[in-house]
């Protein structure tokens, strides 16, 4: 049909799915790929036209006769070459404008037009200078804390610790085996400060690494055991430790691979860690779960594996087991021994041959360490995994230095500066397109992006009012229906004074129906979303900034930041039951703001994993930047349902 003068050119030019659905029209013979024809059906006439599928069934004959139209008629344009190439010939110069978006590279797209973006004004004013050198100071004092947690966890269960386990017991140290297992490139790992001042004691690292690295290009998420603390016993922080491991798996599609040393669950604990839903039990389900959703999984047992650890393996898709390093057992034999009063050694009980050659519990067997990780990596080579794309994407450093972000760290809210000194240090070229710049000025939103991928922006500014909600709900709800991944900067409001009068109480009223609302959009946003707690992390209105209760794809603190459900330093009374006018005693006070104050740390939140690890500043651009690559390995990742999990045995 031809095209009037004016009238804009058809978007119902679909891609070709695979199978085509009930009611599709088979393609035309001899026409090229990407076949661009429109696929009428009963479900995709319902879901235009609002029309149930019945009405729709009597419309099928009349628009199937106008879709051989549309196809005699592309045929012709075609002349059987190329469509792209003879639409380009002809001088349709906008086609890409005019075609969906999954028919043209976004990639190309975003490095056509990211550098019109405006440019933030990132100059630090010499009125923010006294408050600047504040944070700055803070900042410093609060990273030679940071780096002196990590140096202790680094050494796992101690130097004598160490020497046991490499010397005695001939096995490698945890780090020196993720250095044999993982690609030549820097890995993210996830709360390494997790068990730190626990009130069962120090467990660094919770006795176990996990983070996300690259095995033969394909990003994985790993389990290590460190079997010089606690001698690989399982404590709760642990298990919590692991699930979140899981979790993050699930959450972005990413292979699992276990290093398995454990010595089994900590008994005096067991009430922690057996009984309840999220506790040990879970790791398996989640095994299971994982590979009914074709997750693969893979684990090495690098040593001990007794009681609960020793399910872990044997819930995998693929194990491999080492000489006379590895066992597999769920009784030990000083329990066989006062059982049965039979003596048995490890290696006889369920060590690496026995379960290769009579249990079938091992599918590889490795004569050392070095040889179990090289199995590991071929066989995460048969994965069929489709390669990644190798072109690095050009992108504009910040014209900002990033060092500068420790002056921008707030000590405290009233240390708050301007929040888009912060973006300027790390959006690519310090470029940014505001959404709403003039309404709810406390909410900073807008696009940008960060090495390349364009992501949408929400920054705390000050308190969340209710226009700021509003345009919050409006814009997080734009990223959603345009499939753009979200940061949050959160450095929320301490808790406001109560109403006192009844305008007051009106207003109060209205910010919380606004903020309902951005929580909802929020919480069904079907996109990334990756939160930054840079500065207070308090009440509310860190749920609505995409809090751990939200489930964020990742969640990182800065050093200075304060995670509480009040700021203590912003608070003088405590309502008492039963007497709204009393004020508590002055020494009770005093010892719930002390108690606040050390429970508000980063590093104490971090201990118990309310998030995935404390960042330094100046590192941001690139965390964030390596968890977006994290996230988008899963669109390359294309695969059918299947409902069961692979069974051994």
């Amino acid at each position: 049909m031809p095209r009037r003068p004016g009238q804009a050119r058809s978007r119902c030019l679909l891609r070709p799915r695979s199978p085509a659905g009930p009611g599709a029209l088979p393609p035309p013979e001899g026409l090229p790929c990407p076949v661009l024809r429109v696929m009428w059906n009963t479900v995709t006439l319902c879901s235009l036209g609002r029309l149930p599928p019945k009405a729709a069934s009597l419309l099928l004959p009349r628009l199937q006769t106008l879709n051989c139209v549309f196809e005699r008629n592309y045929k012709d344009l075609c002349h059987g070459k190329q469509p792209t190439r003879i639409l380009q010939n002809q001088g349709l110069k906008r086609t890409r404008d005019v075609l969906p978006c999954r028919l043209v590279s976004n990639k190309a797209k975003y490095r056509r037009y990211a550098k019109t973006y405006p440019v933030l004004d990132g100059r630090i004013l010499s009125v923010y200078r006294h408050v600047f050198e504040e944070n700055l100071r803070n900042s410093e004092a609060v990273i030679k804390r940071y780096s002196e947690l990590l140096e202790m966890v680094s050494k796992g269960g101690g130097e004598d610790a160490i020497l046991r386990h490499t010397q005695r017991n001939k096995k490698l140290f945890v780090r020196e085996r993720l250095k044999l297992l993982l690609d030549d490139e820097s890995f993210l790992e996830l709360s390494p400060l997790a068990g730190l001042d626990m009130p069962y004691g120090d467990v660094p690292a919770a006795g176990c690494l996990t983070g996300i690295g690259k095995i033969c290009g394909v990003w994985c998420v790993f389990t290590a055991n460190d079997a010089t603390v606690k001698g690989g016993t399982i404590y709760p922080i642990g298990v919590k430790k692991q699930l979140r491991a899981q979790e993050i798996a699930m959450q972005n599609r990413l292979l699992s691979v276990y290093l398995v040393d454990s010595g089994g669950a900590f008994l005096p604990l067991q009430s922690e860690l057996f009984p309840d839903k999220s506790h040990g039990g879970r790791v398996f389900y989640n095994e299971a779960i994982m590979s009914a959703m074709r997750i693969p999984q893979v684990a090495v047992v690098c040593g001990s594996c007794v009681a609960g650890g020793a399910y872990v393996p044997t819930m995998t898709e693929e194990v491999v087991m080492i000489d006379k390093i590895s066992t597999l057992f769920l009784a030990g034999p000083p329990l066989v021994k006062a059982a049965t009063g039979e003596c048995v050694s490890p290696e006889d009980l369920g060590g690496a041959k026995l379960h290769s050659k009579v249990s079938g519990c091992s599918d590889h067997f490795a004569s050392s360490e070095k040889e179990a990780y090289e199995c590991v990596r071929n066989i995460i080579s048969t994965l069929n995994y489709d390669p990644l794309p190798e072109e690095v994407m050009e992108h504009d450093s910040p014209l900002y230095s990033s060092e500068e972000l420790l002056g921008l760290a707030p000590q405290d809210y009233r240390c708050t500066l301007p929040v888009k000194l912060i973006l300027s240090r790390l959006m690519d070229g310090s470029r940014f397109q505001e959404f709403k710049a003039n309404y709810g000025t406390t909410l900073v939103t807008g696009f940008g992006h960060v090495e390349g991928h364009l992501v949408g922006i929400v920054a705390s500014n000050g308190e969340l009012s209710h226009d700021a909600s509003l345009k919050g709900s409006h814009f997080v709800q734009l990223c959603s229906q345009r499939s753009v991944p979200i940061l949050f900067f959160q450095n929320t409001a301490p808790h406001t004074a109560e109403p006192t009068s009844i305008s007051q109480a009106e207003a109060h009223s209205n910010r919380l129906k606004a903020q309902a609302s951005m929580m909802a959009a929020v919480a069904c946003a079907a996109v990334p979303k990756i939160t930054i707690v840079i500065g207070g992390c308090y009440g509310s209105e860190s749920y609505v900034m995409c809090g751990r209760s939200f489930s964020p794809n990742f969640l990182f603190l800065w050093p200075n930041a304060r995670v509480a459900l009040v700021d203590s330093r912003h608070f003088c009374t405590v309502p008492q039951a039963g007497d709204n006018d009393c004020t508590a005693d002055e020494s009770e006070l005093k010892r719930l703001k002390e108690k606040l104050e050390a429970e508000s740390s980063a590093f104490y939140s971090s201990a118990r994993l309310w998030d995935d690890g404390v960042i330094l500043p100046q590192n941001t651009r690139k965390v964030i930047a390596q968890c977006l690559d994290i996230i988008e390995q899963q669109k390359y990742q294309v695969v059918p349902p299947h409902r069961h999990p692979v069974i051994r045995m």
